[in-house]
């Protein structure tokens, strides 16, 4: 009985005694990581905190450009227009958000970012298919091999800079809706939709697509390599707006007026829905200017707040033209000055300080203002809510001010400049120069091809609704709706 119990009780204590032993043999034979595994750990966890935050800040900054399109500017021109053809602009923008959206994923992404400056296949005219259907922007399956020579699968994402290409070709796409989207207002009110969906296929096959390879992929008016030394073009002067507005104006002239205009009344039948649009524009353009850094960093947050002031500064500037000259500030007034202070400070924004953003939104508020009465009533052309007298006047008004304000204390010198001055403040005026070939190049280019796809359009497919169908109004005669019914 006592040999027993003494068994049970060396058992119990081997037992007992087992954990802590082999804990022990454990730690003799493990070896702490060293100082350099330590180091790696933690910036390999810091480098996936960084790309979290980049990719959270651009997700939200393409989320908001595409709010800018609808309700933003579907709002903002529907306003403007008479009730009969609410429907018909409002159907414009949202149907184009599906449209280009195909059409971006297809090609347009690759024509416009595809190929490497120095590598084969790039060409500074046009981009490659190297994305083309979305291939090597989707997540793929990478099959590596481990040291011992078997498979090891795992799921790559490919780069775009900090953020992933997904992240990067989404952002873009949301500049390839609203861009043309744009244009619309110069035809409110009297363009065959079957005509506006073709028109607009081709303008951005054939303008966009050329023109955002040429300045945001190292192309033709790229800065640095650009003719005259390029253009410094931060979220779309040249691309975005003097290309939409130029193209409005040629739409406008070549269409000619609507049916009364000059002799009957058109005010806006809905002015709270523009103001509102306006109001929904100034908050999506922060991601529009932004998020243009391509990251969330300290140039991102000082084209945050210049745009913020431009915006400012330009409502005030029109409507305190318009108290002046006529005694009261409209409302249509303040929101038209806001879209130009933004306009106007797109180009410039990650590269001038707050007090000329300023200065270039109220500029832009006066300049916008005359063109959008004195030189629209001196010509008498219908651009029917203004695209050319904002978009391209402000556009253009921006690019060159760019080539003023730009300077180094904003711009990372160490990509943008090397250290040298940027812009006329800065005491570089070559700068002004290739902002002003850039603005040249892109008007011609813009104003001669629209004009050619407007006349083909014109000879197959026919430009204009019949008369009785713009009299009707286009949301019955083009979709069968009407935007009001009271019962």
């Amino acid at each position: 009985m006592v040999r027993a119990l003494l068994l049970g009780a060396c058992l119990v204590g081997s037992c007992l005694a087992w954990p802590a032993a082999a804990r022990a043999q454990e730690e003799a034979s493990s070896t702490p990581p060293s100082i350099e595994e330590r180091l790696a750990a933690a910036e390999a966890k810091g480098e996936e905190a960084a790309l979290a935050g980049h990719n959270a800040w651009m997700l939200t900054s393409a989320a908001l450009v595409l709010f800018m399109t609808a309700p933003g500017l579907a709002m903002f021109y529907s306003g403007l227009v008479r009730k009969k053809n609410v429907l018909g602009v409002m159907m414009q923008c949202i149907f184009l958000m599906g449209l280009m959206t195909v059409l971006w994923g297809l090609y347009g992404y690759s024509l416009s970012f595809g190929g490497t400056r120095g590598s084969d296949g790039y060409s500074p005219y046009i981009g490659n298919t190297e994305f083309l259907g979305m291939q090597n922007v989707q997540r793929q399956l990478v099959v590596d091999k481990n040291a011992d020579g078997t498979d090891a699968p795992r799921v790559d994402t490919p780069m775009e800079g900090v953020i992933p290409r997904f992240t990067h070709m989404l952002f873009q796409g949301m500049f390839f809706i609203i861009t043309p989207a744009l244009i619309c207002g110069a035809f409110a009110e009297r363009m065959k939709f079957s005509t506006m969906v073709v028109f607009m296929i081709l303008w951005g096959t054939i303008i966009y697509c050329p023109l955002c390879h040429w300045v945001w992929d190292a192309g033709l008016l790229a800065f640095g390599p650009g003719l005259a030394g390029g253009a410094l073009d931060f979220a779309g002067g040249t691309v975005v707006h003097i290309s939409s507005g130029v193209s409005a104006l040629v739409c406008a002239l070549v269409m000619g007026k609507r049916l009364g205009f000059g002799s009957e009344p058109m005010p806006p039948h809905n002015l709270t829905y523009t103001v509102l649009g306006a109001g929904m524009l100034w908050v999506g353009w922060f991601g529009f200017n932004a998020g243009s850094e391509l990251a969330s960093d300290g140039l991102a947050s000082s084209a945050f707040a210049v745009t913020h002031f431009s915006a400012a500064a330009g409502t005030l500037a029109w409507a305190g033209m318009e108290w002046i000259l006529r005694g009261k500030p409209s409302v249509l007034g303040a929101a038209s000055g806001a879209v130009a202070g933004l306009v106007c400070i797109t180009p410039a924004a990650g590269f001038v300080q707050p007090l000329p953003a300023m200065a270039m939104g109220a500029a832009a508020g006066v300049v916008c203002f005359f063109a959008c009465t004195k030189l629209k009533h001196t010509f008498g052309y219908d651009d029917s809510l203004d695209a050319f007298g904002v978009h391209g006047i402000g556009g253009t008004l921006g690019a060159i001010l760019t080539g003023v304000f730009a300077t180094r204390e904003v711009a990372d010198v160490a990509l943008v400049s090397g250290g040298n001055p940027v812009g006329l403040i800065d005491g570089n005026p070559q700068l002004i120069v290739g902002q002003i070939v850039a603005v040249l190049v892109t008007v011609v280019f813009a104003a001669v091809v629209t004009f050619v796809l407007l006349k083909i359009l014109d000879a197959t497919m026919g430009l204009r609704v019949k008369r009785d169908e713009e009299l009707q109004g286009l949301d019955l005669s083009q979709h069968g709706e009407e935007g009001y019914i009271f019962i």
